[in-house]
């Protein structure tokens, strides 16, 4: 198999990263791997999608450090046809770009429309892609499954909402992540409200939800494969967020901490009923983010902490994504293009 990884940019991924875990392993079945910069897409004359791209040698490596070193550092850099690739996964961070390059990430998901039309597996699926990449896609979940939200710009339109829900609430950006610009509004900094409000709407929209109290417990990232939480042998890939410091933020990126923990039955049926969206929609990976019976966000473009998962539980969840890609591929040949893209992101 042949598998390419969209990221933002080779020189700023991290050991840490799901990207580098996945990578890795599939490097060490024998498959050829690319990685692809977002800024590095070609649409050459005669009409391929091509890209200058890092390949890093097929193989095994010692772990993820190891790779990401030989990846940066050794790895050869040269162009390639993307559409000669099995699966293109589309792994960049679209909030990473949104100071410096705010064009890369849209631009990125063009080239990759083209790629599936011209036979790739791209996933998650960049037709639906480009209407999920950020915080509004949220809103077309069951609103069983919602907090009550307002997304606004206006200051007054805040203060109503807040009132309405006892003076307490979150405010956040509409397009951000890992905890960037997030704030919980009390009776304590109320006085600060205005520049709260300032501040999160400075670059665009503000999305304020009511606070959840069980949210103070951090929140559970549940991994979703081809739109169902990522089971192996009745394990599944979740685990807790939490932060025990006055930074209510639980991402692992914020400096939240990491607790496996399995999905309770509230979280399951808040799963559930993402899983229709989900799949008409092809997003093959997703991080699901649960607070009680609450699902407070989702990742569809880079959904992380697969890496922790599996070093906590000693679980190969990457071997059953690798599994299913190898499956996938086997479906595309057989099927010589009567499968849409979006069905095979998901099927």
């Amino acid at each position: 198999m042949k598998l390419a990884f969209v990221v933002n940019r080779v020189e700023t991924e991290k050991d840490d990263y799901t990207t580098i875990r996945l990578a890795r392993k599939a490097a060490a079945r024998g498959h050829e791997i690319a990685f692809i910069s977002l800024g590095d897409f070609i649409y050459a004359s005669d009409g391929r999608i091509c890209a200058i791209a890092t390949l890093p040698k097929v193989g095994e490596y010692e772990d993820d450090p190891a790779y990401l070193h030989h990846l940066q550092q050794e790895a050869e850099t040269q162009r390639i046809v993307v559409e000669d690739y099995d699966i293109v996964m589309l792994r960049s961070d679209p909030a990473d770009e949104l100071a410096s390059r705010p064009w890369a990430p849209p631009s990125s998901l063009l080239f990759a429309q083209l790629a599936a039309a011209h036979g790739t597996i791209v996933l998650n699926d960049p037709g639906h892609l480009t209407h999920a990449q950020n915080k509004t896609y949220f809103q077309h979940f069951p609103e069983e499954v919602r907090p009550s939200t307002c997304i606004t710009r206006d200051a007054d339109e805040v203060e109503t909402f807040l009132k309405e829900h006892g003076g307490k609430g979150v405010l956040k950006p509409l397009q951000g992540s890992g905890g960037q610009g997030v704030f919980i509004v009390t009776q304590d900094n109320r006085q600060n409200l205005n520049q709260i409000i300032e501040s999160v709407t400075r670059d665009g929209y503000a999305i304020v939800q009511e606070y959840l109290p069980a949210a103070a417990d951090g929140d559970l990232r549940i991994i979703t494969m081809n739109g169902r939480p990522l089971q192996v042998d009745g394990q599944y890939a979740s685990l807790r967020r939490s932060n025990s410091s006055d930074d209510h933020r639980s991402n692992i990126s914020a400096g939240g901490q990491a607790d496996l923990e399995q999905p309770d039955e509230a979280a399951l049926r808040a799963a559930e009923m993402c899983a229709p969206k989900l799949i008409d929609d092809g997003m093959y990976l997703a991080g699901l983010d649960v607070v009680g019976d609450k699902m407070i966000e989702v990742n569809v473009d880079t959904p992380g902490a697969l890496n922790y998962i599996e070093d906590l539980s000693g679980v190969d969840f990457c071997g059953a994504i690798l599994d299913d890609l190898e499956r996938k591929v086997r479906l595309a040949k057989n099927y010589s293009g009567r499968l849409t893209n979006r069905h095979l992101a998901v099927v």
